[in-house]
């Protein structure tokens, strides 16, 4: 049997910590509560966003576009593949893809919530009505904003390109230190966080829910021992070991 391999914090309660924490946030919107908090941060980002500001967070947003970032990691995997004849390599790309699909799409449907500028543009409902969940009535493009998307698509793909980083660099010789690999990991998603929260595109509740449920989806991905998954036979010439032995 596959050992998996090691996370941080180690142990599962982490993992419990993290579902138990998107549940009591969705209860409590379903509740209709922290709707105070939600309109506060919204508003306060609604009224300090010159066009400047408004303007570089639209940039830096596109940080956290899951199809550029999947067709990234996706070349990523396949050149490792390619030099270290190992399909492995690709798995990752794969099972995020899969992990994102099932998780993100369908929580944005069952809970129906409007974004923040839903009361700007199109629908244009009133302020108090966009902020409920289970709003099953508007068209569904209206009603995809919990959780963010965004957040939990940051933070996936790049713990997956973190993860193929430094095979891929050590496949050309090189090196990666491990700070750039924690950079990677953590300043896009915190960047996304902030820009989808202050351009008014989700409610705060939407970023923190999609922050825990990509940290819940990451850390499964990095559990698993990519190197020991058992193949089919007919693979078994592209079946090497492309990852660094955990320490």
């Amino acid at each position: 049997m596959p050992q998996l391999r090691p996370v941080r914090p180690a142990g599962w309660w982490f993992d419990v910590l993290l579902l138990a924490g998107l549940v009591a946030i969705t209860a409590a919107l379903a509740a209709g509560h922290l709707f105070g908090l939600d309109r506060a941060v919204a508003d306060w980002a609604a009224a300090h966003r010159p066009p400047v500001a408004h303007w570089t967070a639209v940039v830096f947003n596109y940080l956290g576009q899951g199809l550029p970032l999947t067709l990234l990691t996706a070349g990523m995997g396949v050149l490792i593949a390619v030099r270290l004849r190992s399909v492995r390599a690709v798995l990752p790309t794969v099972l995020a893809f899969g992990l994102t699909y099932v998780t993100i799409g369908p929580l944005k449907v069952w809970t129906a919530r409007p974004a923040p500028s839903a009361s700007v543009k199109d629908p244009f409902l009133p302020p108090e009505q966009t902020l409920p969940l289970f709003q099953d009535e508007l068209l569904l493009k209206y009603a995809q904003s919990y959780p963010s998307g965004h957040v939990a698509n940051a933070i996936v793909w790049y713990g997956v390109l973190a993860l193929l980083l430094a095979p891929l660099l050590r496949s050309f010789g090189r090196n990666v230190p491990p700070r750039v690999v924690t950079a990677v990991r953590v300043v896009p998603p915190v960047v996304v966080i902030f820009t989808t929260t202050y351009l008014g595109w989700h409610w705060l509740t939407d970023s923190v829910a999609g922050l825990l449920l990509g940290l819940l989806l990451d850390r499964i991905l990095h559990r698993i021992p990519w190197d020991d998954v058992p193949l089919p036979k007919r693979l078994r010439t592209w079946d090497r070991p492309f990852l660094p032995h955990p320490r």
